[in-house]
């Protein structure tokens, strides 16, 4: 029997009688359609109908690669043929044995133990479990509390919630969530005339003092998304606030969490933006780009301290017992694996200073726009912000949605923006090419004029 060929609108009316998409009010699909891809390659997302889309943001930060990378491709195909899954308690196998082992080579020093989840939420609520869990095992009982930063964004989980600040995801579930205590940011975008970041720097680390001062006693953790607040606005700060924030938790007793679960595997322009600032958290949150956007995976990587406390007689029950079905799925372990196989065999770092430098260069001109406020990159992510007037703090209302106008805009110049409120930004996948960024670039600018004309 032949089958009705594919499209667009059959697709999206059979998605809309049964689906429900995340981060989406569903109602704006009476106005707004749902695109269905039929496939990928490099940097473009091809639909039913044959119309494309360059993937500026590499699928909600995921793809590092390209869609159907062949490398990956095929090392998933050969794991395919061996094992799919397998229940990592009480059994292993080679391709967790080796990533974990490739991780622990390739993070800061001093990480020498991999514990894995599902997805970045999940990594999340096992660094705050196993803080806490730590504390206990050592005595510390009133240590039960986290501190955050303000904007900060860890995922939608309850955990993770509890230690955001950004209040169109968390507002709503309040009363469900522990309460965190929340520190001020520093993002180098709230520099007044005459000031620069290391005047930030140093104003964010003397809250961070007092904050830790009066409540260190009753504090597991810091978390923090080192260098770029990702989903509170592209926020980026200057590394000397991770050396500073090291030496903080250090001399009051708490442990650094830093979720890299976004800015992790090259987005900084390092393999790991704590590297930037030569420090070494007490937990370590992996995902999105950790499998190049192939599967679903996260790692927590932690000190032998940390392990060692939890490691005792059964009857102790100091274990720490949380699990997935899918914990170090071997699928994904794989793709991890060839992800990490390209960084080793090509200068992908190298590239990407290239690849930023010349996002930046072509964005210049908005420099001088007069509803552009703050560009700014770091690595291979860039951001600015629509603002009525650019030499002004004053936003846009939400209510108008002007980054949805910049969304609609660039899907009808074949490119897939989506903003943040009234932040668009860029973060393609790495195999981009010069003129496709031009060919981005320009949307982006066409985009921004289009949301911010009255």
């Amino acid at each position: 029997m032949n089958r009705p060929p594919l499209t667009n609108a059959g697709l999206m009316a059979r998605d809309l009688s049964v689906l429900w998409h995340p981060c989406t009010q569903m109602k704006d699909h009476e106005r707004l359609p749902v695109i269905p891809i039929a496939r990928g390659e490099g940097v473009w997302l091809y639909d039913f109908d044959g119309q494309r889309y360059l993937d500026a943001i590499s699928s909600w930060w995921v793809n590092l690669f390209g869609h159907a990378n062949p490398h990956i491709n095929a090392r998933l195909r050969d794991q395919l043929d061996r094992l799919e899954h397998v229940i990592l308690a009480g059994f292993s196998h080679e391709p967790v044995i080796e990533l974990s082992e490739k991780l622990v080579a390739l993070t800061p020093p001093g990480l020498s133990r991999v514990f894995y989840a599902d997805n970045g939420s999940s990594g999340i609520e096992v660094a705050l479990k196993m803080s806490f869990h730590y504390w206990l095992n050592t005595g510390l009982t009133n240590k039960r509390k986290f501190i955050t930063l303000r904007h900060s964004y860890h995922g939608e989980t309850l955990g993770a919630l509890s230690v955001g600040d950004v209040s169109l995801f968390k507002s709503t579930y309040q009363p469900l969530l522990m309460e965190a205590i929340t520190v001020a940011s520093p993002d180098c975008a709230q520099r007044t005339p005459g000031e620069d970041c290391a005047a930030i720097t140093l104003r964010a680390l003397e809250a961070m003092r007092e904050t830790l001062e009066q409540h260190a006693q009753d504090v597991c953790a810091v978390i923090i998304e080192p260098l770029v607040q990702c989903a509170g606005g592209m926020r980026m700060h200057n590394p000397a606030y991770l050396a500073g924030l090291r030496e903080l938790c250090d001399a009051h007793g708490v442990h650094l969490i830093a979720d890299e679960i976004a800015v992790g595997f090259g987005r900084t322009g390092t393999l790991f933006a704590c590297e930037q600032a030569g420090i070494t958290p007490d937990f370590l949150c992996l995902s999105k780009g950790l499998t190049g956007g192939y599967l679903p995976l996260s790692a927590v990587l932690t000190t032998e301290r940390i392990y060692d406390a939890f490691y005792d007689d059964y009857e102790k029950l100091s274990a720490f017992l949380h699990s997935h079905s899918y914990t170090g799925n071997p699928l994904a372990c794989a793709a991890a694996l060839a992800t990490l196989e390209i960084f080793e065999r090509e200068p992908v770092l190298e590239r990407n200073r290239s690849l930023g430098a010349r996002m930046e260069a072509q964005l210049a001109p908005l420099r001088d726009h007069p509803h552009a406020a703050h560009l700014r990159r770091t690595g291979m992510i860039l951001a600015v912000d629509m603002r009525p007037d650019a030499r002004k703090p004053e936003e846009y209302s939400w209510l108008e949605r002007r980054g949805l106008r910049a969304y609609r805009h660039a899907l009808s110049r074949g490119a897939l923006l989506r903003p943040l409120g009234n932040t668009l930004y860029l973060m393609p996948p790495y195999v981009i090419d010069e003129d496709e960024i031009d060919i981005l670039c320009g949307v982006l600018i066409e985009s921004l004029d289009i949301a911010t004309r009255d």
